[in-house]
């Protein structure tokens, strides 16, 4: 039944028969045949076939739900008997929005530390697409944005606080001042990641509540594309002041604080609402609930 569930979940991940039979390292007939008997041993028929996959029937979704939640707990339940045979041990997989990527090694050294039985994948994604990750069993953890857009049904921990600041040039007209206001930024020709970001879309906010437009002369989903345009003296960019204080930029590039308004939100660890976690989860859990004491952030109830 797990394994047949297993199936059914890659299915609605892939939307297609011959990927989701290659996720699951089986045949396409051998993941169809599995999908046939899990439809009639449950006595409904779960997805819309033609000479293509066509999505999921109605019972079909609520079904899903329950895979994810069934796949789970049997992932989680392994992953306990081979913690208390073994020791702490596999992979953690965590997807990162792109402006809290050089952050990662502060949980992930000091775990390692402690569990170096422990292999890691960090993946860059947007914090939409970490959310649906989480949702499809995809990865164990991510970190994004904790107080600005919807999450769903996770479980947050906060790990620091996000503000802004103006990169920019000493010898361009606003590089010496104490700080600058959204709308002075408003008037800089920028570079910034793309509008699938969430920090995109919270500057392109606050330009807005400045009464200024967001029209970069570049975009990417890269913050090393931008850090390495930054660096050249001739960009600007806005960037939160974690990212500034980790980057070492040469001396003329200038990290000025922007106020009217003075923004902060809430950087964190999400993993899924499960009871019990998953060991790997739970020791992940803790090691940010450190990393949150250690830069003040705002405890999670």
């Amino acid at each position: 039944m797990i394994d047949k569930l297993e199936f059914f979940i890659a299915l609605a991940r892939e939307q297609h028969f011959g990927r989701a039979a290659e996720a699951c390292g089986v045949t396409q007939p051998t993941l169809s045949s599995g999908l046939k008997q899990l439809e009639e041993q449950l006595g409904v028929l779960l997805v819309n076939r033609g000479a293509r996959y066509m999505g999921l029937t109605q019972e079909g979704e609520r079904v899903l739900d329950w895979a994810r939640r069934i796949v789970g707990d049997a992932r989680a339940m392994r992953q306990e008997v081979r913690t208390l045979r073994h020791g702490l041990s596999g992979h953690l997989r965590i997807a990162v929005i792109p402006t809290a990527l050089a952050m990662v090694p502060i949980l992930t050294t000091p775990y390692r530390e402690r569990h170096p039985g422990v292999r890691f994948t960090v993946l860059s994604r947007t914090s939409i697409e970490i959310l649906h990750l989480l949702e499809g069993l995809e990865i164990d953890a991510g970190l994004t944005y904790l107080d600005n857009e919807p999450l769903g049904r996770v479980r947050t921990v906060p790990l620091y606080r996000e503000q802004y600041r103006l990169l920019i040039s000493r010898d361009s007209p606003l590089g010496d001042r104490a700080q600058v206001s959204w709308s002075e930024v408003g008037e800089v020709p920028l570079c910034l990641l793309t509008p699938d970001m969430q920090n995109r879309r919270i500057i392109d906010r606050l330009l807005a509540i400045a009464g200024a437009t967001s029209a970069p002369t570049l975009e990417s989903n890269s913050m090393i594309v931008l850090f390495s345009h930054v660096r050249t003296g001739k960009w600007a960019s806005i960037m939160p002041e974690v990212l500034t204080t980790a980057f070492h930029f040469p001396e003329e590039i200038r990290a000025i604080p922007i106020v009217d308004p003075a923004a902060v939100h809430d950087i964190g660890l999400v993993v899924p609402y499960r009871d019990p976690m998953t060991p790997l989860t739970a020791a992940l859990v803790a090691e940010a609930k450190k990393v949150g004491r250690t830069f003040g952030a705002p405890m999670a109830p």
